[in-house]
């Protein structure tokens, strides 16, 4: 079928989904050089709204996914937390375009100079939603790396907290160049201007795009200028100081840290559970046959006469469990090429026989390596199987196995040639019984379980709050700006 002409206009003249506002207020000279200190408070806020509007987007896809609808009051707030960022960074050094602060607020402010509508999509697609994020948006993503380099927004992989996109890539270098003309002419060059806002356009489309806002994909298209194709600047500006008919913002202060103190907790629950998992997995699949869990197999070699650890302090004020219980045996073993003594001692009789002794104190032991720190001096005076301060020891050739029982002190654990020369190197792991995982594991899963539920039930209150009243009369499209 033909579209007519009244049609046709129509779908020429429909705005588009997202659009994106930035009228020149002409900036001071110099104003620019400290912006990044007035905007500390905002960067500060907005780097814990990013965090609700992480988690609040996975709660829209799962929403969508079983729905087909984006919740209305997340959607407040996602489109809330893109429009103030956008306001910081049409004030900072996203565009430098205005010298008026930001409000702090999530709601649309219709004289300020910046501004960001998003229509609210009565349906999107469930299909769209699984593979929009990642694939269909892998172009743009490619382009925006150009556009803004290292930073774009936290959406897209911003690792300053999701907000900042302008310290690198073409954006960076225009804005610079703004400024420093700006500094030595006292003007902002408009051409300059148009296609400072216009790549901040196309970044601002993307993000909503990727982040399951709208079903509309971001055109292939830079769209200079302070205001969206098809629009008069003047008219925008006149129409931005009326303020637009629409019910009050109804995400409050108090429902805002609400979402932020769910979102948090949410993600440490995360961690927890992921804590309890990988334990209870470890406990049930990793145990050899003697019921020892076993660290990676490491390399450990140092030009003197020992191979010492740092001082392991087991202290009866402190190990309320009891250091049997919670670690139950250990295990160390060491091979080398000639004849291996591996010892532990009490640290004070250890320091006593390496004093003045060259040797190699190991930092930290980790999978493959170990790090180390030489400590000079000379030869030992007798031979590490001389001494009878060992509470447990083994040498002779081969690979060498010592199982202790750890208990209330302080202990080091030594490694030497049999014959105490000097040039110790080992192929060494470590081993215990951790009796004490299996609860480890199940206080991890159910404090993350706790967690998750204190801050979904947070989250999900202050969301349903949030949304706005339902109607039932006939209404237009209502748009987000």
């Amino acid at each position: 079928m033909q579209d007519t002409p009244d049609r046709a206009q129509h779908l020429v003249e429909r705005p588009a989904a997202v659009r994106v506002i930035g009228v020149l207020d002409p900036p001071s000279r110099g104003l620019w050089l400290v912006k990044w200190l007035l905007l500390l408070p905002h960067l500060i806020v907005l780097a814990l709204l990013w965090v609700g509007f992480a988690v609040l987007t996975v709660y829209a896809f799962f929403a969508i996914v079983v729905t087909g609808r984006y919740p209305r009051g997340v959607f407040d707030f996602t489109a809330g937390v893109l429009r103030w960022s956008w306001r910081v960074h049409y004030y900072g050094y996203g565009a430098l375009g205005t010298d008026r602060y930001p409000p702090f607020t999530l709601a649309d402010v219709p004289d300020y100079p910046a501004r960001l509508e998003i229509d609210y999509p009565p349906r999107l697609s469930r299909g769209l939603v699984l593979v929009k994020w990642w694939l269909l948006a892998l172009p743009h993503y490619l382009v925006v790396g150009l556009l803004v380099g290292g930073g774009t927004w936290g959406a897209l992989g911003d690792d300053d907290g999701g907000f900042g996109w302008a310290e690198g890539g073409l954006v960076g270098v225009l804005v610079l160049v703004a400024g420093v003309v700006l500094l030595f002419t006292g003007s902002y060059p408009r051409s300059l201007h148009g296609l400072v806002v216009g790549l901040d356009r196309w970044v601002l489309r993307v993000v909503a795009y990727a982040t399951l806002m709208t079903d509309e994909y971001p055109p292939f298209r830079l769209d200079t200028g302070a205001t969206e194709p098809g629009t008069d600047q003047a008219a925008a500006t006149q129409d931005a100081a009326v303020p637009l008919t629409r019910a009050p913002h109804r995400w409050t202060a108090g429902r805002i840290v609400a979402v932020i103190a769910g979102a948090v907790l949410v993600l440490t629950s995360m961690g927890l559970l992921t804590g309890g998992a990988g334990a209870l997995w470890a406990d049930r699949t990793q145990r050899d046959a003697d019921g020892f869990l076993t660290s990676p197999t490491a390399t450990v070699d140092g030009a003197g006469h020992a191979l010492t650890s740092s001082t392991i302090s087991l202290s009866d004020d402190v190990d309320w469990v009891g250091v049997a219980d919670a670690v139950g045996k250990t295990r160390i073993t060491a091979s080398g090429g000639q004849a291996v003594f591996l010892g532990v001692g009490p640290t004070a009789d250890v320091e006593r026989y390496l004093s003045g002794v060259a040797h190699t104190r190991v930092t930290s032991f980790g999978s493959g390596s170990a790090a180390t720190a030489e400590i000079p001096g000379g030869e030992p005076a007798t031979g590490p199987g001389a001494e009878a301060f060992w509470i447990a020891a083994t040498e002779g050739p081969g690979a060498q196995r010592l199982t202790w029982t750890p208990e209330a002190g302080q202990w080091t654990v030594v490694v030497m040639n049999a014959d105490a020369s000097a040039g110790v190197a080992v192929q060494a792991t470590a081993s215990a019984t951790l009796p004490a995982l299996p609860w480890l594991s199940l206080g991890l899963l159910v404090a993350g379980v706790v967690v998750l539920t204190g801050g979904t039930t947070m989250t999900v209150l202050a969301v349903r709050r949030a949304k706005p009243p339902t109607t039932t009369a006939p209404t237009p499209p209502v748009t987000v700006g």
